[in-house]
């Protein structure tokens, strides 16, 4: 097995690991195998090489998410805020990266703006001193998604989706209905996607 392969592998088994923790309620070894699992992307990253600044972005994306678990595994506020800022700054590399390889189209603009829009209105209600953190980072993350979409590789583009999509299931769990379904359905998106980007380094 590649160096590569062994970390997509190691990533896998730290998820289902992980998984199961959260259901057995086991917070050291939830805590060991999602940091364990988030290592294993940017180990990905480093396997595949990291040379040029598209890769040095990425990497940058990946550390700052790893930092961004981490913070998560708390459930206090202001741990959960700076977690956010942690994903935030890793969307901006992101975007900074796919911007150098590309630029935005226009037909992504509108979908992602209706999305933002609907997704903004479905957690409003629940969003309490949150509204103003939440709303620059839908911004952030649809600004990433849609320079996404002008990078060739597919990789890039399947990734920035699926980062989009694991991120409102992080939201459902947060603000509006917490539960094991949430993270079961959101956890393999969000290493699926971060695997994907990993991936398109090199």
């Amino acid at each position: 097995m590649t160096a590569a392969g062994a970390c997509i592998a190691a990533t896998a088994l730290c998820l289902a690991l992980h998984l199961y923790a959260e259901a057995r309620g086991r917070p050291v070894l939830r805590a060991l195998t999602k940091l364990a699992a988030s290592l294993g992307f940017v180990g990905l990253a480093l396997a595949l090489g990291v040379d040029a600044p598209f890769d040095r972005l990425v990497l940058a994306a990946l550390l700052l998410s790893l930092l961004g678990d981490a913070l998560l595994l708390s459930a206090a506020r202001p741990m959960f805020l700076a977690g956010l800022v942690a994903f935030l700054l890793a969307h901006v590399a992101y975007a900074v990266a796919f911007l150098g390889e590309g630029s935005i189209p226009p037909w992504p603009l509108p979908l992602l703006a209706l999305g933002v829009g609907l997704v903004l209105r479905w957690l409003w209600p629940h969003l309490g001193p949150m509204k103003g953190p939440v709303v620059a980072y839908c911004v952030v993350i649809a600004v990433m998604v849609a320079a996404a979409m002008g990078v060739a590789s597919a990789e890039v583009r399947a990734g920035a989706v699926l980062f989009f999509l694991s991120d409102l299931l992080v939201a459902r769990d947060r603000f509006v209905a917490p539960g094991l379904a949430n993270r079961a359905v959101g956890l393999p998106l969000y290493y699926g996607a971060q695997l994907l980007l990993a991936s398109a380094v090199g």
